[in-house]
């Protein structure tokens, strides 16, 4: 399965989330799926979340049956708005330490159980347990936590016989940030077997681009540890060689962090919370590689003098099982650079489903 995340579209409300729906899903179905139910990966709020009371969950059916549309998967990252503010570090919050974040997780788990059809596995991707920074070592806590979600998830697949798997998505400064962290974490975790089922990663490929890693390397890791690869969000970073500093100040804006990855001649890595902070502190040297956390179209290869990781996409399909759900995730369309808006949010959304549906089927065929 092939979709894009909704978080794309602007709006917290439930009513607005819906009319997002509305008007962009239809066209984007169509042009990419004209003969086949079209999987939505849906983002919902936390205020969206207690907006759906059982009136509004029925007229939403209602309506993806109607369009012959379906929802495998929720966003159940950003908890709070995530569009035309100020989000930067509030997109961690509530994190795996608050139990604002278990009843938020709870609602979606409750809210997609409903929605998904029978024979689909859903996903629910959450916060990488919270941001680096000030998280002092709560492990207890943090466990406690996921362990409510998962009973509530095997609850709901005693009762209805559907699969949900919990998602974390692991990304720059976080607690989970490099694949070997989250081996760690789930083996400090150490999750009942019964429950361990019911939790897995969201592997993001701009993500682990970043952090300069090797997708063989990476997932390989993840199955021999048994950590399940719930979703697959298909996403492009940035990449610049030897960087032109100020070219790279119209990639600073205010909404979201930009963290920063650096590696020098020498291999040496050198990791930033955002990227002013590493265009003000870090001494350029020769030879300088930079991964920037910050959305890219994925049909785009080159942005000149810039690059993007797109090559990790390549990379990373061969190794992803057929089952695994595919989401593009470029959600920075407000924030992009004007140049890089080459046709409207539809037509790009479009553009990038179908250069996916190309390399996935490139990928079956040499395989």
């Amino acid at each position: 399965m092939i979709t894009y995340c909704t978080n794309i579209h602007p709006g917290e409300s439930w009513g607005d989330t819906f009319k997002n729906l509305q008007t962009y899903i239809p066209p984007v179905a169509a042009a990419v799926s004209p003969a086949a139910p079209f999987p939505i990966g849906l983002r919902l709020s936390g205020r969206a979340s207690l907006e759906i009371d059982e009136s509004a969950s029925a007229e939403f059916s209602e309506w993806l049956q109607r369009t012959n549309t379906f929802v495998p998967t929720l966003n159940g990252f950003p908890h709070g708005s995530f569009h035309r503010s100020a989000v930067k570090e509030n997109v961690y919050l509530p994190d795996w330490r608050d139990g604002e974040r278990v009843a938020y997780t709870v609602r979606l788990a409750n809210l997609l159980d409903s929605w998904l059809p029978e024979g689909v596995h859903g996903s629910i991707s959450t916060v990488p347990v919270g941001i680096k920074p000030g998280f002092r070592d709560e492990s207890a806590a943090v466990r406690t936590n996921l362990m409510l979600v998962l009973e509530q998830l095997d609850r709901l697949r005693q009762k209805s016989g559907k699969t949900i798997l919990l998602a974390l998505e692991p990304e720059p400064g976080c607690l989970l940030e490099t694949t070997y962290e989250v081996v760690e974490f789930f083996d400090r975790m150490s999750f009942p077997d019964e429950l361990r089922r019911g939790i897995g990663i969201c592997f993001d490929c701009c993500h682990q681009a970043v952090e300069f890693e090797t997708p063989s390397n990476s997932l390989r890791l993840l199955a021999d540890a048994e950590i399940a690869v719930a979703k697959l969000q298909v996403s492009s970073a940035l990449r610049v060689k030897n960087p032109n500093r100020a070219l790279m100040e119209k990639f600073c804006e205010p909404c979201y962090l930009h963290q920063v990855v650096i590696r020098d001649a020498a291999g040496v890595l050198s990791r930033y919370n955002d990227l002013p902070d590493a265009l003000r502190e870090h001494r350029a040297g020769n030879g300088d590689e930079w991964r920037i956390h910050f959305h890219v179209p994925i049909f785009i290869d080159r942005l000149e003098p810039f690059e993007s990781t797109g090559y990790f996409i390549k990379e990373t399909l061969p190794h992803i099982d057929a089952n695994v759900l595919l989401e593009v995730e470029t959600y920075t369309w407000e924030v992009l650079p004007p140049e890089l808006r080459m046709a409207s949010v539809t037509q790009s959304i479009i553009r990038e489903i179908q250069w996916l549906k190309a390399e996935r089927n490139e990928t079956n065929r040499c395989s």
